[in-house]
């Protein structure tokens, strides 16, 4: 696959605004193979990876040598409260290296059509374009870790409570929300899937690039581009889909899997990320040392119920390779810890309950109980 460098703009890749904006506000306090949909190697040991324009923009290519304070700059570096310091970048071979090692976050819409980013924008509302957001049912401009702590959460797990969103999707000017649940995949990223940790607590980022152009690296870094009915590997919304009432657009786009381990956030809140290295030995793909820290990768699969004629579809954000998302991690602790151990390092293909139906186990085990909720 390719890849390409794009220099850091005055506003984040992730997202833009309805309006000229000529500073920043500061922010407040599968496949089976893991590096599917991932950009190519640089030589290991020089630079942190560069990514694909679908991907992280700017990241994380010129990742500072020295960690900067957490009060640095307009937007600034969030330091992590409990920061991850003794760990180098696992090149360990796990066994069962080619199966499944994954869990699914089911997520239907919380909130509609908002143009709040409480990751780009903070305490801004309707400085962004529209967004559509998934899970906690408090995300605004405004939200924090502690408010979502406060929230609930259209996922099946109680215990996620992190707030998901993506830019609209518009069918001329008609906003077309996802129907019913949709999959958030927690997968390994890199080949030693046991060394893969939770999320911390407050962990944001911003995946891909409102901003983007080229459709070539886009595609990198998702599954099989824009989907509907037969018609795969679409650099762009594709201008026709078949009508029958099963099809839908889809996009499967991947997040970078590895973290720096110090900040909960970074000015243009990609740059604490990473995607894995492939070392092309049998250590496969493993975190770069600038960001030694594997946590679970995530893939977002939508799927918006529109077909036929597709010639006015975009995102409020432009067209298809502009589309991104953003996460910020409300998880209860315990809950995702379980579901990492208990699917992602256990080598299972687990749902939202944390069961494998394929298990040989019986009976199978699940995380979760009945109603989805750590006992």
């Amino acid at each position: 696959m390719s890849v390409g460098v794009t220099a850091v703009a005055v506003l984040v890749a992730g997202c833009g605004p309805k309006g000229p904006v000529t500073s920043q506000p500061t922010p407040s306090g599968q496949s089976g193979i893991p590096g599917m949909g991932q950009p190519s190697t640089p030589v290991q040991g020089t630079v942190p990876p560069t990514t694909p324009t679908g991907a992280p923009a700017s990241s994380p290519a010129g990742q500072p040598t020295a960690a900067p304070s957490a009060s640095a700059g307009p937007a600034g570096w969030i330091a992590a409260a409990d920061p991850v310091t003794n760990v180098k970048p696992s090149h360990k071979v796990p066994p069962n290296k080619g199966g499944f090692h994954e869990f699914q976050a089911n997520c239907s819409v919380s909130r509609t059509n908002l143009g709040d980013d409480p990751i780009v924008f903070p305490n801004l509302p309707g400085a962004s374009h529209l967004h559509t957001f998934m899970g906690n049912t408090t995300t605004n401009a405004a939200s924090t870790v502690e408010s979502l702590k406060k929230g609930q959460t259209t996922c099946k797990a109680k215990g996620d409570l992190s707030a998901y969103w993506m830019p609209t999707l518009l069918k001329g000017d008609t906003p077309v929300n996802p129907e019913g649940l949709q999959t958030i995949y927690y997968k390994a990223g890199v080949t030693d899937y046991q060394s893969v940790r939770p999320f911390p607590k407050g962990l944001r980022f911003v995946v891909g690039n409102a901003k983007n152009t080229d459709a070539d690296k886009f595609l990198d870094a998702t599954e099989e581009g824009f989907e509907c009915g037969d018609s795969y590997k679409n650099k762009n919304i594709p201008l026709t889909c078949p009508t029958e009432r099963s099809v839908k657009l889809n996009i499967r786009y991947q997040a970078p899997s590895c973290w720096d381990g110090l900040h909960l956030d970074s000015p243009d809140h990609q740059r604490h990320m990473s995607y894995p290295i492939d070392t092309h030995s049998a250590a496969g793909w493993v975190c770069p040392d600038s960001h030694p820290v594997a946590v679970p990768k995530l893939e977002f699969k939508m799927a918006w119920p529109v077909n036929g004629d597709m010639s006015k579809v975009r995102f409020a954000s432009g067209a298809g390779p502009t589309f991104h998302y953003d996460f910020f991690n409300g998880w209860e602790e315990r809950t995702l810890a379980a579901m990492v151990a208990g699917c992602i390092v256990a080598a299972r293909q687990c749902d939202a309950q944390g069961h494998d139906g394929r298990d040989d186990q019986q009976p199978a085990p699940y995380v979760l109980n009945s109603d989805y909720v750590l006992a």
